[in-house]
């Protein structure tokens, strides 16, 4: 099954994965975009097939217990983090997944390193941590907003104009830690276009059963939509590794969204070589006699 979604999106990820951010301008890769796949049903089916692959591996990657899996989503608002953590990962075992969506931060979490809330929240080995959003927030929303930095009661002599490059290379630093300690970072950036994400707004303001979903802040963060592209660019340029790739994903589609976020997962877990643990002879003796007695009963 993975060899079938490799071989339908393999070369879609080899230009949407980025591993060095030298080059790279989100210029270059359009909101839009389905690298040429046009059947939607076909996409929809390898994306089934995809979750049922996820949660088979999953199952592996819990009970070896050696790697932990770190997924981060960021986009800009209705770009469709929600409707893509719940079509990839709806399979999971519960037991061995975690999402944790980052609001803004708590006083408690004001009171520490801007990488302390997340850190708190990453996944233990044998599991699959999402982050729906996450320490990123810390060069974009406060970037743009810089009043926001304020609040973080940092000593003066610490804000400089260099700020947000060492806040970069803290983030590259130690997510190159995480990697060295057996966690496989997956970055993914939903690139929704302005005008999807008006179209978006639209339905949820015309229909009811989506109106939970909109909030007038949301047309404040809309006014800033080039700065947080200006944002995203410098940020994904900055982080990007072989060890934390960065995938800037298509969004206006949400079809292929999907079935592209799919495909990296499968790729990242299909690259780890999963397998349930050996039983060692000593284990098998004591099967043995466990057979033995729940036979006699």
């Amino acid at each position: 099954m993975q060899k079938e979604i490799q071989e339908k999106c393999g070369n879609i990820l080899k230009s949407l994965r980025i591993t060095n951010g030298d080059k790279f301008h989100l210029k270059d890769i359009a909101p839009g975009d389905t690298a040429g796949l046009d059947d939607k049903a076909e996409a929809r089916a390898l994306t089934a097939r995809a979750g049922e692959w996820l949660a088979a591996e999953g199952e592996k990657l819990y009970a070896q217990d050696r790697w932990s899996v770190l997924i981060m989503f960021q986009a800009m608002d209705a770009a469709g983090k929600d409707g893509t953590v719940k079509h990839v990962l709806s399979g999971m075992n519960p037991q061995a997944t975690h999402v944790t969506s980052f609001k803004a931060p708590s006083a408690e979490e004001l009171d520490h390193d801007f990488l302390w809330r997340c850190s708190k929240s990453l996944p233990e080995r044998g599991r699959i941590g999402v982050f729906n959003r996450s320490w990123y927030e810390e060069v974009l929303v406060v970037r743009i907003h810089e009043a926001l930095l304020q609040k973080q009661k940092l000593p003066k002599s610490l804000i400089s104009k260099d700020i947000w490059k060492e806040r970069l290379e803290d983030i590259a630093a130690y997510e190159r830690y995480l990697a060295r300690n057996g966690t496989v970072i997956l970055k993914f950036f939903l690139h929704v276009s302005k005008d999807e994400q008006k179209k978006r707004f639209m339905e949820r303001l015309d229909e009811p059963e989506k109106n939970w979903k909109f909030a007038p802040s949301d047309i404040a963060e809309r006014a800033h939509f080039d700065e947080y592209m200006g944002a995203y660019e410098h940020a994904i340029r900055a982080t990007a590794a072989p060890w934390a790739p960065w995938y800037v994903i298509p969004a206006d589609k949400k079809w292929f969204t999907r079935l592209a976020v799919s495909a990296a997962i499968v790729k990242a877990l299909d690259d780890l070589n999963l397998a349930y643990p050996e039983v060692a002879p000593e284990q098998r003796e004591a099967f043995a006699k466990a057979r033995a007695s729940l036979e006699a009963e």
